[in-house]
């Protein structure tokens, strides 16, 4: 087995999540780290992925909502400070995959699943081999604990309750077990 991590200068976390029911609130994660245990990246059927996202480095382009998302309403980044996944499942079909596993957010762990993508392997300036995967996943946010929400005068609430989840990853060796 390989350990696998994620090159994140050349990767992305984002998210979106609608507002006011009708437009869409799109953020990014900027601080986080993954590790893929496998022995081939074309086939991740036997593999294990495990990856941490810093809350604190949530960033949706408003300081004042970025302040408001670290807090004691959301993510409570000070007391919670980190999301964790760790899948228990992997499922090959074709070039795509169904990630299955524990998500934490607020210390409650629910099982989510990404459908994922291989997008394929090159080789970088430097002689290395690297592999690029996309992966999608919808959440309910209430369900990790994440309820703030505010009533709107003509019906519906502020903030949506799916959350969908965007992952754009490439992958780099780290080491040999």
């Amino acid at each position: 087995m390989t350990n696998w991590t994620i090159d994140t200068a050349h990767s992305n976390i984002s998210f979106s999540v609608k507002h006011m029911m009708v437009s869409k609130v799109r953020g990014s994660f900027g601080d986080y780290s993954a590790v893929i245990h496998a022995t081939d990246l074309t086939d991740l059927s036997g593999a294990g992925v495990e990856f941490t996202i810093r809350t604190a480095s949530i960033d949706t382009g408003n300081e004042d909502r970025d302040n408001h998302l670290r807090s004691a309403d959301f993510f409570d980044a000070e007391t919670f400070p980190e999301i964790k996944f760790r899948s228990t499942h992997i499922e090959k079909d074709g070039d795509d995959y169904k990630i299955t596993g524990d998500m934490t957010i607020k210390d409650v762990t629910k099982p989510v699943t990404f459908n994922a993508e291989y997008n394929g392997k090159g080789t970088n300036p430097w002689g290395v081999d690297v592999y690029a995967f996309e992966a999608e996943s919808k959440l309910y946010r209430e369900d990790f604990g994440l309820t703030w929400n505010a009533a709107l005068e003509t019906g519906g609430v502020l903030v949506g309750k799916e959350i969908k989840i965007n992952l754009d990853l490439q992958i780099n060796p780290a080491s040999a077990e």
